[in-house]
């Protein structure tokens, strides 16, 4: 287990300085994973202002009150935390005493799994008060202690530990698993914002859909727009699954692409409001695009997701159900609205929207090849389809006597004509055609 230059310096520092230090947490657990750590944090005997002083100009007071000190080099840097128990949680997120103390097994006994209370030492010995190595072989999520204390102190640890087991693969262990499901509720404390950045990471996780499959519940807590879904007859026969197995499958068929699995997740969303059933019994959903993708938009508002990712995740739900013709006008078209990368994306949700139907229904996958031939060939021949790519632009409108808007409505005009064929993209012909 390599530990890099810059922290072993660190860690030498501090032991020459007479203190313990350790690596420890998710660093730790990935390394005997065999995985690459992102990130590195050293826990030590030293006390915040011995660290400062041990470390200026290098130190940064990032987190003084809880004993962290952020101690760069160039372009990297490093947290290292005094050793410390903490106090009680009354907003349940975060102590509101802490008290330093000189011993690693209380330190790690603060911690949330105890796949992330194992600590390294610069001499390769390894400290696993909790029993995490037994679980990180096991593949299995366990809580340090009571796992009811450690939800409850911290609720944003609800929803680590389902992305932990997600991009971990790991299962929960069944006493864990029962207090997610108990305090779940407890997620209404957390910020949205905090709550985003861990459903994201779940969504792109290895084992994402058996998590969501396991805890629709839970994400029902900040999304209950979901739980219809869940176990909704589609009474169709072109589905085998309800309405949730079957967003889940369609999860499961696009690449861990966090905006794409979200599309997936959330493009049948509507259609527990607009079930409707023939008078042979068949089921129909008429409309349930339009109806998902409102709904995507006001759960995504929720969390806060900017802008641009909102609108994307929006757009691509509310077209995973258009019919796009096979023909170079209509790609043309769909390539002006969506642009490339929005488009291969909307293609992929298509071909796992339709990989989730019953089998004898997946022809469409033969329809979507046949568009992306027609989007490869039309990208490489430089087909036109933005404005920046059309032979002319505002200031040669404006040369033939356009102004205001007048300019970019002849030049939306003009692209809407090459795309359908009627104009070839030359500055001459679309001049003339302008003038008219």
């Amino acid at each position: 287990m390599k530990i890099p230059q810059f922290v072993q310096e660190i860690l030498q520092k501090l032991q020459d300085d007479g203190k313990e230090s350790y690596c420890v947490g998710g660093c730790v657990r990935d390394l005997m994973l065999g995985r690459v750590p992102e990130d590195w944090d050293v826990t030590t005997s030293a006390l915040p202002e011995e660290t400062m002083a041990l470390f200026t100009p290098r130190a940064f007071p990032t987190g003084l009150r809880h004993g962290t000190v952020t101690v760069g080099n160039g372009h990297q840097s490093v947290e290292v935390t005094t050793f410390r128990r903490d106090g009680t949680y009354q907003d349940h997120r975060r102590p509101d005493t802490v008290q330093f103390t000189r011993s690693l097994k209380e330190d790690l006994a603060r911690r949330d799994f105890t796949v992330n209370a194992i600590a390294l030492g610069l001499d390769g010995v390894v400290h696993d008060p909790y029993g995490g190595i037994p679980d990180l072989k096991n593949g299995l999520l366990r809580c340090v202690g009571d796992p009811d204390c450690r939800f409850q102190e911290d609720a944003l640890r609800i929803m680590r530990g389902l992305r932990f087991a997600a991009t971990l693969g790991f299962s929960i262990e069944a006493n864990t698993a029962a207090a997610i499901r108990k305090h779940k509720d407890l997620l209404n404390k957390i910020a949205v914002e905090r709550i985003q950045v861990e459903l994201w990471k779940l969504l792109t996780g290895k084992d994402a859909v058996r998590v969501l499959r396991e805890f629709p519940e839970v994400i029902g807590v900040f999304w209950p727009e979901i739980l219809p879904m869940v176990g909704f007859d589609q009474q169709n026969f072109h589905h085998i699954y309800d309405v949730w197995e079957h967003s889940l499958h369609a999860v499961d068929h696009v690449p861990p692409v966090a905006e794409l699995r979200c599309a997936a997740l959330l493009h049948d969303i509507g259609k527990p409001h607009c079930f409707t059933i023939d008078d042979n019994g068949l089921g129909h959903f008429y409309g349930h695009a339009a109806i998902s993708k409102d709904l995507a938009d006001v759960m995504l508002r929720r969390l806060k997701c900017s802008n641009e990712v909102r609108e994307r995740i929006v757009r691509l739900v509310d077209w995973h159900d258009r019919e796009i013709p096979r023909t170079d006008k209509s790609i043309n078209r769909a390539l002006r609205i969506l642009g490339e990368e929005e488009l291969r994306l909307l293609i992929k949700l298509k071909r796992a929207d339709n990989l989730a139907q019953a089998p004898e229904f997946q022809g469409w996958q033969q329809e979507l090849d046949k568009a992306e031939l027609i989007l490869n060939r039309l990208l490489d021949e430089d087909s036109c389809f933005s404005l920046k790519q059309l032979a002319v632009n505002g200031r040669d409108m404006m040369a033939l006597g356009y102004q205001g808007p007048e300019i970019g409505k002849v030049l939306d005009r003009l692209l809407n004509q090459v795309i359908d064929g009627e104009l070839q993209n030359q500055r001459e012909i679309l001049l003339t055609a302008a003038k008219k």
